[in-house]
């Protein structure tokens, strides 16, 4: 029986502690990253800029995507991008335990979308707790906002600039404020 990876595993949901032995490959991997980011941050060029988050995500972002750089990821593996999408400049992605963009979402600038967390717990602190982060379609994430790992944001709904969420948002809602709470429903 083969062993899974710890990028399976994180892809599953798993915790991994800081003793793990594939730890290193974590930083490994977002060193490789890194080179393609750079290249990618220092484009003016939206094809080559798409060019390179397709390297980085290891899957074809459509010609329909717009990315205004700068963007952060800090692997890339684990972000998958729908179509007529737009993120504004200044975005972080770190996406070790998943992210779902899908189509026609709007990221404006400044956005956090962060599956990857830490436990309470001063003896785990330094274990990886991850959650896959999931952005329904026509969604819209306000400017400075923060999405917090195992979040879904729901179909047409809005996340209010500065909000930080924690807990899954219903389609057709705007919510707004830290800890993020429903602001009111879209008809």
């Amino acid at each position: 029986m083969k062993t899974k990876s710890i990028f399976e595993r994180l892809r599953n949901g798993e915790t991994i502690h800081s003793n793990d032995p594939e730890g290193f490959k974590l930083r490994e991997a977002s060193f490789e990253t890194k080179k393609l980011l750079i290249q990618m941050n220092n484009s003016s060029s939206p094809t080559e800029t798409r060019e390179l988050l397709s390297q980085i995500t290891g899957s074809e972002i459509d010609k329909t995507v717009d990315v205004f750089t700068p963007l952060y990821i800090n692997y890339g593996k684990h972000t998958k991008i729908g179509k007529n999408v737009f993120i504004n400049f200044d975005c972080t992605f770190l996406d070790l335990g998943g992210i779902t963009v899908e189509d026609n979402v709007l990221i404006a600038p400044k956005v956090s979308l962060l599956s990857e967390g830490h436990p309470v717990s001063p003896e785990d602190r330094h274990s990886l707790l991850v959650g896959h982060i999931h952005i329904k379609k026509n969604a819209w994430i306000g400017a400075g906002a923060i999405i917090l790992q195992g979040v879904t944001i729901g179909e047409n709904s809005i996340v209010a600039a500065g909000a930080v969420v924690s807990t899954n948002v219903p389609d057709n809602t705007i919510v707004g404020g830290i800890p993020a709470k429903v602001i009111k429903e879209i008809n």
